[in-house]
């Protein structure tokens, strides 16, 4: 049923993008822009926050109204930033309009991208949609790119996740400070696996079918300040925000007061638009906070320090945010903080050689491959690349074969 909101979606913003073209300089057509604007986000307000909000209002006025609990529709809240800065884009005169609603059609519904991104704007393969060009090797680039993607997916992510979940299971007041820290680095790590391979099965797919997708991750672990990390996670979105929220509310071309303001607003939408819980804006004003501080002074003190400290200082705040990104009560986040650093908890038990021991390749690979050495291996040797790419669809099928359904992390938002 759910398909008709992604069609009335793109029959929305055909018919804006229309008459924002038909009315360039005039009222008319910045009345279809916000027109088109909140017809979108009323959609992704109904359907994603509607019991976020009745939630609220109850807890806030003492009253019993009756959540809606509305099953989320896959993607929505990829697919509804598509088209908003589809439209967006028209009126800037960023991209032409399109009047063929297939085509249009096509960009919304685009399926490799389309439920978990990157988000993909209407500029970046306009061109791609009619003109698009096939060769082997494109295929081959494709083909390899999404094994990569379910390799990361099946055999990294999906096994990180099974400690993660037993750990976060476990009741945190008798969890130990490295049991603890073991969970949430478990987690850092398939969040990433998880996502970047949803990223590189949706960029092969595309080069298979002709279209260029945008890098999605660049190694994010490897960042040296929290400023260059969110350059390099989740690429497509901090570009979107940067480009339609950022930008037109006056970027960091204005008083220090509202540059900050502005900050803050950027990362409160982030929050939000990773889910409808209080923990997600915690997170977005948590990342926001400290983007500030470095924008401030920090980074002028990090670029006098050894490397090494700058990684740790990125890695340390990074696993912290994910404790607050993925444990939605704000009490429970609060026991297992308690639980990586308080020193009258045991410091480590059997507990934590029970999930380290069996899982210590898992874990050390997991490590090397979120940095680009073994990247820059299979970009040098060919022969090598053809076996990883073999031993890895063999490997990723076998696990699939004896596996239950485990969807990608980021269908949830």
């Amino acid at each position: 049923m759910y398909i008709f909101i992604m069609i009335f979606s793109c029959i929305v913003d055909y018919i804006h993008a229309l008459i924002i073209d038909k009315n360039r300089g005039t009222f008319k057509a910045k009345l279809a822009l916000i027109s088109s604007i909140f017809i979108n986000l009323s959609l992704l307000v109904f359907f994603k926050y509607s019991d976020f909000i009745i939630s609220i209002l109850n807890n806030s006025l003492n009253t019993n109204i009756p959540l809606l609990q509305i099953t989320l529709p896959i993607g929505i809240s990829f697919y509804t930033f598509q088209t908003m800065s589809y439209t967006i884009d028209v009126y800037r005169n960023d991209a032409q309009v399109q009047k063929n609603i297939i085509s249009l059609g096509t960009f919304v519904t685009l399926f490799p991208q389309l439920v978990a991104g990157p988000i993909v704007r209407y500029s970046d393969i306009s061109k791609d949609l009619n003109h698009r060009t096939h060769n082997v090797d494109k295929v081959y680039e494709g083909i390899y790119r999404f094994i990569i993607g379910l390799s990361k997916k099946i055999i990294l992510a999906n096994n990180l996740g099974i400690i993660w979940i037993s750990i976060k299971t476990t009741p945190f007041n008798s969890l130990s400070n490295l049991t603890a820290w073991l969970g949430i680095i478990c987690f850092t790590l398939q969040i990433y696996f998880d996502f970047s391979g949803y990223s590189d099965m949706a960029i092969g797919l595309g080069k298979i079918f002709g279209f260029e997708f945008l890098e999605n991750f660049n190694f994010p672990y490897i960042s040296k300040s929290i400023t260059e990390f969110w350059r390099r996670w989740h690429i497509s979105l901090g570009i979107w925000f940067r480009d339609y929220v950022y930008i037109p509310l006056g970027g960091n071309r204005c008083k220090k007061s509202r540059w900050f303001f502005n900050i803050f607003v950027v990362w409160f939408l982030t929050g939000i638009w990773h889910g409808a819980d209080f923990n997600f804006i915690l997170w977005g004003l948590y990342f926001g906070f400290i983007l500030i501080l470095e924008k401030l002074f920090l980074l002028k003190i990090l670029d006098n320090t050894p490397k090494f400290l700058r990684h740790l200082y990125v890695l340390f705040l990074v696993i912290i945010g994910f404790v607050i990104f993925d444990i939605t009560n704000l009490k429970d986040i609060f026991n297992y903080l308690n639980a990586m650093f308080n020193i009258s908890n045991p410091f480590v038990d059997k507990q934590f050689y029970y999930y380290l021991v069996p899982n210590i390749l898992l874990l050390m690979f997991s490590i090397i491959a979120s940095t680009p050495i073994i990247k820059n291996i299979l970009d040098k040797n060919m022969y090598v690349r053809f076996i990883v790419l073999i031993f890895g669809f063999i490997i990723s099928c076998s696990f699939l074969v004896d596996s239950s359904f485990n969807p990608f992390l980021y269908f949830r938002f």
